[in-house]
């Protein structure tokens, strides 16, 4: 049986607490006996956007979620306990991601907190989560820095970064297309690192910038960035433009006419970014970590639970950013399962280093969560819009064109950059 290590931090807290101080105690204040009670749920913060650039994929990201929550309740729990959960709106604001984080801890008493698609609010939530030894899961941001510089042992990453996205894409790209690009970069870090990760492949493939324009979070007149790719005449242009800020980007592309030249690479595309659009706007190819066609054991039954369960929403077949939310809510459960405990380390140690299957995940590779950054190392499909797409089947946008094991695109920057806390200097608990 675990035994929680007593902390300053632990020990203040408890201090406080038992002189009537209003300081925090957290999701561990009760004794151990009444923390491992079955009538004790066990509490899941739900960190994701409901307002803001990443509004779509925020409730893409918590309906998966909560499909995994409500499987695991149908069957009895975990470890015989309810799994419950609160959402409070992240707003896309890094400084909203930290107050919530401080306030689902401190105030509702959760043991868990997972969400995020904006990698600074991811950032900003894990800060938080690691200083009080909460494990926290960022489903679906993608800054090659939530693994590398900004990890936290209490954090795991659980979608591709723009690095992994860049190296199943640039090579090919360069020897198709040409060597001359021009990068067009949403001005947040996740954009910013993405483009540092396409910079140094070019450099190492021998591809030349020809520039780089910054695009601030919420533009949606591109005009200015077209006109200048017009002038430029670039055989590529990689785009790092994110949430409702790329539906706009990728409307007036397909206005101008400009989509089948020159050519377009989107490091990553998310579905609810996309979902709805004419097919012409989905020029150019771009990466994704799972798509509801592949044609893999599983998939149809997945989709049609969802469909099940979300009868009357907009989006009629799971995407990515779901399918990401939905296997972080599932793998945390399962390791609070194979640890036998709701102890906050054993769990960090249960996740780290875990192996999933090819079939469990549906994907076409193996993937694992590595135990240096706390990334979940996955198949990376490139994907462009369907030449067969048909309006009888209205949701059936994509083809898929590659699939690349994790093996071949991983991000070794970000894991020589990630320095994880230690067990001991992170706070140790039973939720």
């Amino acid at each position: 049986m675990l035994q929680s290590k007593i902390t300053r931090r632990g020990l203040l807290g408890a201090t406080a607490a038992g002189t009537g101080l209003a300081a925090f105690a957290g999701p561990w204040k009760h004794n151990r006996v009444w923390a491992a009670a079955s009538d004790k749920p066990i509490k899941i913060g739900i960190t994701s956007d409901a307002s803001g650039q990443y509004a779509n994929s925020g409730a893409s990201d918590r309906r998966g979620m909560m499909m995994a929550i409500d499987e695991v309740n149908e069957r009895g729990g975990v470890l015989g306990r309810k799994v419950e959960s609160i959402h409070i709106d992240t707003e896309t604001v890094p400084a909203t991601g930290s107050r919530v984080a401080e306030r689902m801890i401190t105030r509702e008493e959760c043991g868990f907190l997972v969400g995020a698609v904006h990698s600074g609010v991811a950032n900003a939530i894990s800060q938080v989560a690691q200083k009080y030894g909460v494990i926290y899961l960022n489903t679906n941001s993608s800054s090659p820095t939530e693994a590398g510089q900004n990890c936290h042992r209490t954090k795991f990453v659980w979608d591709g970064n723009g690095t992994n996205f860049a190296k199943a894409a640039v090579k090919n790209a360069i020897g198709s297309y040409g060597k001359k690009w021009m990068l067009l970069t949403n001005d947040y870090v996740w954009g910013h690192d993405t483009a540092k990760a396409t910079k140094a492949l070019l450099a190492q493939y021998g591809g030349e910038v020809m520039e780089e324009i910054l695009i601030p979070q919420g533009t949606r007149d591109f005009s200015s960035a077209l006109l200048r790719v017009q002038q430029q005449k670039p055989g590529v242009v990689s785009a790092a433009i994110g949430g409702d800020d790329q539906k706009a980007f990728r409307q007036q592309v397909a206005q101008l006419g400009m989509g089948a030249s020159p050519a377009w690479i989107n490091s990553q595309q998310d579905w609810p970014d996309v979902y709805g659009l004419p097919i012409d706007n989905l020029f150019g190819v771009f990466g994704t970590t799972w798509y509801y066609k592949l044609d893999l054991p599983g998939v149809a039954d997945f989709v049609k639970k969802y469909q099940e369960k979300y009868p009357d929403t907009q989006m009629r077949v799971p995407g990515n950013v779901f399918y990401n939310g939905y296997m972080a809510t599932r793998e945390l459960l399962n390791a609070i399962e194979r640890a036998g405990s709701a102890n906050n380390i054993a769990v960090i140690k249960a996740l780290e280093g875990h192996k999933m299957s090819a079939a469990d995940r549906m994907q076409h590779h193996d993937a694992w969560i590595d135990a240096s950054t706390h990334q979940v190392q996955q198949t990376i499909y490139l994907a462009t819009a369907n030449s067969k797409y048909s309006e009888q089947d209205k949701d059936d946008m994509f083809e898929i064109v590659a699939n690349t094991a994790p093996d071949a695109v991983l991000d070794t920057a970000a894991a020589e950059a990630c320095k994880l806390e230690s067990y001991e200097e992170t706070p140790a608990f039973d939720a």
